[in-house]
């Protein structure tokens, strides 16, 4: 495998080749070819090679769980037929043969005869230092993701397959010179806000959250420079306490415009030279995948404008090549942080490739020995995001190609199961949930675990239908048994609320939010239980608050279900709000407001160890979009889909919500509801206290004050109501 530090300074140009692709004219006859890999093995290559940047200051940490490698050995294999001799050019990352027929062919060039007529045509790619890909062009004959992949070479031997085929993995790697190995994020220059000189220091201010790498004009002298990090001024003004920092030598041979090898997440940068080091000014460049915003949100409301905005940035921080929870602490890929992730990219890029990329990576390989991340819960979020994914693109074809791997998941979580059927840790396992304010028992039988178990069982059931698996019925029928019997089991009546947790036979009458809410937001309750909890739990200040935005993203989601949009509204303006109170400029990994001073930024026992800029932080994407806008898919794909719009307190708001097929519009205000559908069958639902109009089709009652309009087609639709007090 290739080290990326071989590329830094082509990194460090920018080099993205992906988006080149696009200014490339297109030959009608001759398609480019694309670079093809083993599905999933990019994936976990590239994934190794991001997580391995993690260091404590000056200490490597890499990720501690299992970490996979690509296979090193891959034949790919198509069978063509010609009507006339082709030359094929061949390339490929690592050594290579090539079989026609079963019969090898002696490579002086890296050019192939193919004949005319019907033919197997195999490479078999040798890499046992990085990913085995390749690149065959010819005039008909090229690779695609219709190529076969294998790890056991049976073409030259006539040995018969002991699997079906599996088809090729590829992104959008066109060129022969832009192989999978040098995928790059683009950078753009970028000058400090403000410089400080503190002592012999100087310390800038890039004036929000960023990530890049720092640049040193006109470097001179010898002696050391370090540079100091901050997600905050107090943190890059600690030297013994920042959680990054460089330091590197400078002698007569350092290069006068000095770029740091490595990418680091910072506000502030203190730049402390030592001997007779000198240097005119401190600049950056500023790291980022390209992803333009299709999703937008405006409103009456100027605070909840501006924590729209800081969410997108959050979220757009951490979306490089994978969903990463944090860019400062981290930079690890993470299954409950991206599966949040997923959700608000929907609401704001919807961006396909990240998505697949992350899913790819956090699943791995098989034989499965640990759960994903080896947190219990982290397993069952990735189930739901698979199902997630394919309602929202309406892409079948990467569920078919993930689900084997669901399955064999799925296998060694019913094989950990306890005698009664329900999931607990084991030895080995991390029982996350969240990071709570107060000590929280996490063993034995938890309430919220087994909730998460069966809405994962009811994803499987789901993806298993999809791809024709005899299993449907079985995990359906699973996943009844585990909520109904958590639903037994958990409640108190007396109560009226799920406990926490039963370990050895007992239940511990502790109640929190976390399943209460799980079982509220997964439609589990009946109405009298939804109004016990949400009195009860929710709106209960004695039960212990959620204090990260992590789970906060679940409990107003689920508050949102049940159309408590007013409490939902308070908590964006306090929670969210309070952190921009606080100067935030990307929202944090968890925030509690009687949390004062340097104590703000502490976490893990360390004084800088919380992020404050975490990927979880940018659930309003989601909320704003999902259940204030009102859109969401019903049919996979946007074919079929809702807008129910709600104002929450608000005046008036605006914004769109990107699909398959384009941004559909939403403008509300309490007297008007505006819709630019984009195709597809859309019901527009809404409340009204007048019975409404429009002219642009016929408005059906549904029920006390409730309407619904459909769209169909790509239009503008108007509707003149009176929104209901």
């Amino acid at each position: 495998m290739r080290s990326f530090l071989r590329f830094i300074p082509q990194f460090l140009r920018g080099l993205f080749p992906v988006l080149a692709l696009a200014a490339l004219p297109a030959r009608a006859q001759t398609p480019p070819a694309t670079w093809i890999w083993y599905p999933g093995d990019f994936e976990i290559w590239l994934s190794n090679e991001v997580q391995a940047r993690r260091v404590e200051r000056d200490a490597f940490a890499p990720p501690f769980w299992r970490m996979d490698s690509a296979y090193p050995s891959v034949i790919f294999t198509k069978k063509t037929t010609t009507t006339a001799p082709e030359e094929l050019t061949v390339d490929a990352e690592g050594r290579y043969n090539v079989t026609i027929d079963g019969k090898y062919v002696q490579l002086g060039l890296p050019k192939v005869q193919l004949p005319p007529g019907e033919h197997t045509l195999a490479i078999q790619v040798l890499n046992q230092k990085g990913l085995p890909a390749l690149r065959v062009q010819g005039t008909t004959v090229r690779t695609d993701r219709t190529w076969a992949v294998s790890t056991v070479n049976n073409t030259p031997f006539n040995i018969p397959p002991s699997a079906a085929p599996i088809t090729a993995g590829a992104w959008n790697f066109n060129r022969a010179d832009t192989p999978p190995s040098a995928f790059r994020l683009p950078t753009e220059a970028k000058n400090p806000v403000k410089t400080e000189r503190v002592g012999n220091a100087t310390l800038v201010d890039f004036g929000q959250e960023t990530f890049g790498y720092v640049r040193l004009r006109n470097l001179a002298g010898q002696g050391r420079v370090t540079l100091i990090y901050g997600e905050s001024e107090d943190e890059a003004r600690s030297p013994d306490g920042a959680e990054t920092l460089d330091r590197f030598p400078v002698a007569a041979n350092t290069p006068a415009d000095f770029t740091t090898a490595a990418s680091r997440a910072f506000r502030y940068v203190l730049v402390q030279p030592e001997g007779n080091v000198r240097f005119d000014s401190v600049s950056m460049l500023a790291e980022a995948l390209p992803n333009p915003r299709r999703g937008a949100f405006r409103s009456s409301d100027d605070l909840i404008n501006r924590i729209w905005d800081v969410s997108a940035r959050t979220l757009e921080l951490n979306t490089r090549e994978f969903y990463f929870d944090g860019i400062k602490r981290d930079r690890w890929v993470w299954s409950g942080d991206a599966n949040q992730s997923y959700l608000m990219n929907y609401y704001l890029a919807f961006d396909q490739g990240t998505v697949q990329r992350t899913m790819w990576a956090l699943r791995g390989k098989d034989p499965v020995e640990q759960h994903i991340n080896t947190i219990v819960d982290y397993s069952f979020y990735w189930f739901v995001s698979i199902y997630d994914y394919y309602l929202f693109t309406g892409d079948k074809e990467l569920v078919q190609r993930m689900y084997p791997r669901m399955k064999s998941l799925m296998d060694f979580v019913l094989a950990r199961r306890n005698r009664n059927g329900l999931v607990e840790g084991l030895p080995g396992d991390w029982v996350f949930i969240d990071w709570p304010p107060q000590e929280m028992p996490k063993d034995g039988e938890l309430s919220a675990e087994q909730l998460l178990f069966a809405r994962s069982l009811e994803a499987m059931a789901l993806c298993a239908r999809l791809v024709g698996d005899t299993r449907a019925d079985e995990y359906r029928l699973l996943a009844s048994s585990v909520r109904v019997q958590t639903m037994q089991q958990f409640w108190d009546p007396a109560q009226q609320a799920l406990v926490h947790q039963r370990k050895d036979g007992k239940l511990n009458p502790l109640v929190t939010r976390y399943a209460n809410m799980f079982a509220m937001l997964f439609g589990y309750l009946t109405p009298g239980q939804v109004e016990s909890v949400k009195t009860g739990v929710i709106l209960n200040d004695k039960i212990m608050r959620i204090t990260t935005p992590y789970m906060n993203f679940y409990e107003l989601e689920a508050m949102c279900q049940i159309g408590q949009f007013d409490y939902v509204t308070k908590q964006l303006r306090d929670y969210w709000g309070g952190m921009l109170k606080e100067g935030a400029t990307s929202f944090w990994e968890f925030y509690d407001p009687k949390e004062q001073g340097a104590a703000r930024y502490a976490m893990y026992g360390r004084p800088f160890g919380k992020s404050l800029a975490h990927a979880w932080g940018a659930s309003p994407l989601y909320l704003l979009g999902r259940y204030y806008l009102g859109v969401r898919p019903t049919a996979p794909g946007y074919s079929e889909y809702e807008v129910v719009p709600n104002l929450g307190g608000l005046q008036w708001m605006e914004g769109k919500v990107p699909t398959p097929a384009g941004d559909i519009a939403v403008n509300v205000t309490g007297t008007q509801i505006k819709v630019t559908a984009v195709g597809g069958t859309g019901r527009l639902k809404f409340r009204s206290a007048i019975t409404p109009t429009s002219p642009a089709g016929a408005i059906a009652k549904t029920g006390e004050q409730t309407y619904e309009l459909t769209l169909q087609g790509a239009r503008e639709y108007v509707v003149n109501y009176q929104a209901v007090k």
